[in-house]
């Protein structure tokens, strides 16, 4: 009678688990998102995650490879909605209004912040600008450049008044002020303790519509 033997990928480290990879992300965007990519050591990632280092280098390969990896885990998932929604409202026989794609476009963003991995990840997030340029260029652009320029041309529908100069501006504007609104910096609990409630979603998602919205609006 001849035994089965479990095939293995060659050179996989021992004591792997099942879920190891998904522990080394956790940990990788945990020392990431604290420390940035330079000052992160996969050392530590591995320490932090119960691994070795062989098997960090297993599934990523290197420490851009994780980063990269890191990155993309929750920006697809980002991206996915957004391209949902805004087909969504393009399907319907009623022209969707300023407000409509911008809350389409910040939704995902905003729902992140009720999670603590999720602010983990939009922390990671905000300091992108601030990674290595051959870290950070490459990375944006296959995250979210395509997307973005499909929310571009719904402005642009919706709002036919505005140049074309204008309204690329106006999309960078409304993703760098998420970008600081929703990077858990705590800015508001110092100036306006118990008048801003930021655990709420709704009250979070509703001011910077409106205040992104008011200002794609303004000629």
């Amino acid at each position: 009678m001849s035994r089965s033997v479990e095939k293995k990928r060659p050179g996989r480290p021992e004591g792997t688990g099942d879920n190891a990879s998904e522990r080394i992300l956790d940990a990788a965007e945990t020392e990431f998102s604290q420390n940035g990519y330079s000052e992160t050591s996969l050392r530590i990632i591995a320490r932090q995650a119960g691994v070795t280092q062989a098997l960090l280098s297993y599934y990523f390969g290197s420490k851009q490879g994780l980063y990269e990896s890191v990155f993309m885990r929750r920006s697809q998932a980002i991206v996915q909605e957004r391209e949902e929604s805004l087909a969504e409202l393009f399907s319907r026989k009623k022209t969707p209004q300023v407000e409509d794609v911008v809350r389409a476009f910040l939704k995902p963003t905003v729902v992140l912040r009720e999670t603590e991995e999720g602010r983990r990840f939009l922390r990671l997030q905000a300091r992108l600008h601030t990674e290595p340029l051959e870290v950070a260029y490459k990375l944006r652009e296959a995250a979210y450049t395509s997307s973005t320029k499909k929310y571009i041309e719904a402005l642009a529908r919706v709002c036919p008044e505005l140049s074309d100069k204008d309204v690329h501006w106006k999309m960078v504007l409304m993703i760098g002020a998420y970008l600081y609104a929703f990077s858990d910096n705590h800015r508001l609990d110092e100036i306006a303790p118990n008048i801003c409630d930021l655990k709420d979603t709704e009250e979070i998602l509703e001011q910077i519509t409106k205040f992104v919205s008011a200002g794609i609006k303004a000629k």
